[in-house]
C-alpha cells in the first residue's frame, strides 16, 4: 500500500549532515517524514526540485525588524518578507526596539506581534541590562527568547553595558549562550576626533580594530570567570579569529555576509551605504575572517539586517546611522561565494543551518531529517541573477548590492511545510511561529 503524504519534494538534490545526493522528501503535518525514493508514494502537494539543491531552512541569527517603535524603517511582517524572499525560514530579532525588549512582558508583546503574521518562523533577544541583570536566567527561558543579548558597545541608553562588573553581573545569571556586540566603549569614546565630517571611510578608523579585540578579550575573559558560554557577534578583525580559536569551549562567534565580501576600499563607491558597526575594514580583516570559515572557528552566518531608509543614510557622516539590509541577500551572496570556490556548499549549510542548531539549542530546527520541522531553502546553484533594489522586500527598499551579479540563487522557501515562497512570490499568508529551544521548552 503506497504511503500518502502532505507534500513530497522530488528528484532534488538534498544536502544534510550524510552528504549530498538526489533524493526525495516527504512530510507529514510539518515535519520530515521520509527522505529517500519515494516514487511510489502520492502526496497532497508535488514540488519538483529536479535540478535545484534542497538546503535545511536557512537560520538568520541575527537581524534588526524595528518593531515596535522604528516601523517606518521596517516591522516584523516587512522583515519577514525580505526574509522568506532571500530564503530565510528563521530569524532571530535584536531588542534594540522601542520600548526596548528587556521584560517579559516586551518579550510576549513581540511574540504576540510576530505569531501568524510574520512570514518566517522567529525568535527574539532579550537585551541584557543593568536593571534586569538579576533575572535573566527567568528572561532567556521564556517562550519565544533567542536568549540573552549584550552591547558593549555601539548603543546608547539601558542597552549599553560597557563595564566588566555589569557584562559580570549578567553573565553569572545566564544559564543559555548570552550574544554580544564586542567593541570596547572606552576606546570609541577617546576615538571620537577621529571621525572625519562627510568621510564615511574614517568609521573603521574611528571604531578601529584595536577597540574590538580588546573588547573581545575582556569577554572572554569575563566568561570564564563566571563559567558562562558566550557568542561573539559580527567578527570583524583578522585578530580577533586567532584568539577565539584558542577559547572555543566558552566561545562561538558568528561572521556577516559584508564583512566576508566589501572591503574599506568599497566606501569610495558607496559611503554611508556600508556604514556599519562594528566596521567594514580593509582587505586583510576581511581575508582574516575568511580564515575562519576555512579553519571551522566561525560557527554561524548572520545577517546583521539592520534597515535604514535611503532619506536617513543620505545625511552627512558622522550624521548617518550605522546599518545596512541584508536578510534578503545572505543566501545568493553566499551562494554566490560557493561558486567562486571560497566555501563549499556543505559548509555554507553548517554555517546556516546546523550551526545554528547546535549552538543555540534550537528543537527541530537546521537539519533534515525525519523528525524535524519541514523547513528548507530550495535554491538554484547554477542560476545567473543581478541583485537590484527592485526586488527589496523590506520596507527600506535598498541594498548596497545593488547591480551585483551574482550565481546561485533562492527559488523556494517552505516552512514547516508550508510553501511560503516560490520564484520570487510569496505564495502563503503569513504563519510564523516562535522557535522552540532545547533548554527553554514549555512544561
Amino acid at each position: 500500500m503506497a504511503t500518502t503524504f502532505d507534500l513530497i519534494l522530488t528528484g532534488g538534490t538534498v544536502v544534510n549532515h550524510d552528504g549530498e545526493g538526489r533524493r526525495d522528501v516527504g512530510v507529514k503535518a510539518g515535519r520530515v517524514a521520509a527522505i529517500g525514493d519515494l516514487g511510489q508514494a502520492s502526496a497532497g502537494e508535488t514540488i519538483d526540485c529536479n535540478g535545484l539543491h534542497v538546503l535545511p531552512g536557512v537560520v538568520d541569527s541575527q537581524v534588526h525588524f524595528r518593531e515596535p517603535g522604528l516601523e517606518h524603517k521596517e516591522d516584523l511582517e516587512t522583515g519577514s518578507r525580505a526574509a522568506v524572499l532571500g530564503g530565510v525560514t528563521a530569524v532571530f530579532e535584536m531588542p534594540n526596539t522601542n520600548p526596548l525588549t528587556t521584560s517579559e512582558a516586551a518579550l510576549a508583546d513581540k511574540v504576540r506581534r510576530a505569531t501568524n503574521r510574520m512570514h518566517c518562523d522567529f525568535a527574539f533577544w532579550v537585551g541584557g541590562t543593568r536593571d534586569n541583570a538579576g533575572y535573566v536566567g527567568e528572561l532567556e527561558r521564556l517562550p519565544g527568547a533567542a536568549g540573552i543579548k549584550v552591547f558593549m558597545g555601539s548603543s546608547t541608553g539601558d542597552l549599553l553595558v560597557e563595564d566588566d562588573e555589569g557584562v559580570a553581573s549578567i553573565l553569572k545569571n545566564t544559564r543559555r549562550r548570552a550574544a554580544f556586540h564586542s567593541e570596547d566603549e572606552f576606546r570609541l569614546r577617546e576615538r571620537l576626533g577621529f571621525r572625519v565630517e562627510g568621510d564615511p571611510s574614517s568609521h573603521p578608523v574611528w571604531r578601529d580594530e584595536i577597540a574590538a579585540q580588546r573588547c573581545t578579550e575582556r569577554l572572554v575573559r569575563i566568561a570564564r570567570q563566571t563559567r558562562a558560554r558566550i557568542h561573539v557577534l559580527h567578527i570583524s578583525t583578522a585578530e580577533e579569529i586567532p584568539f577565539l580559536e584558542q577559547h572555543k569551549d566558552v566561545a562561538t562567534c558568528e561572521a556577516t555576509p559584508h564583512h566576508l565580501t566589501l572591503t574599506a576600499d568599497d566606501y569610495a563607491r558607496l559611503g554611508t551605504l556600508i556604514q556599519m558597526n562594528p566596521p567594514v575594514r580593509a582587505a586583510r580583516h576581511r581575508d582574516g575572517v575568511w580564515r575562519g570559515i576555512h579553519e571551522g572557528i566561525v560557527d554561524v552566518l548572520g545577517s546583521d539586517h539592520a534597515p535604514h531608509t535611503l532619506s536617513e543614510k543620505a545625511k552627512p557622516y558622522p550624521a548617518s546611522p550605522s546599518g545596512m539590509t541584508g536578510v534578503q541577500t545572505l543566501v545568493p551572496i553566499m551562494l554566490d561565494h560557493v561558486n567562486a570556490g571560497r566555501l563549499t556548499l556543505q559548509r555554507f549549510v553548517d554555517l546556516s543551518s546546523h550551526g545554528p542548531q547546535r549552538i543555540f539549542g534550537m528543537a527541530r530546527k537546521g537539519r533534515i531529517a525525519a523528525g524535524y520541522d519541514a523547513d528548507f531553502t530550495v535554491v538554484d546553484l547554477k542560476r545567473r541573477e543581478t541583485i537590484t533594489n527592485a526586488q527589496a522586500g523590506s520596507r527600506a527598499g535598498w541594498t548596497p548590492y545593488d547591480g551585483r551579479q551574482v550565481t546561485g540563487w533562492p527559488v523556494g522557501t517552505i516552512v514547516r511545510g508550508n510553501r511560503v515562497m516560490w520564484e520570487g512570490e510569496l505564495v502563503t499568508p503569513g504563519q510564523g511561529m516562535a522557535v522552540e529551544f532545547s533548554e527553554a521548552l514549555p512544561a
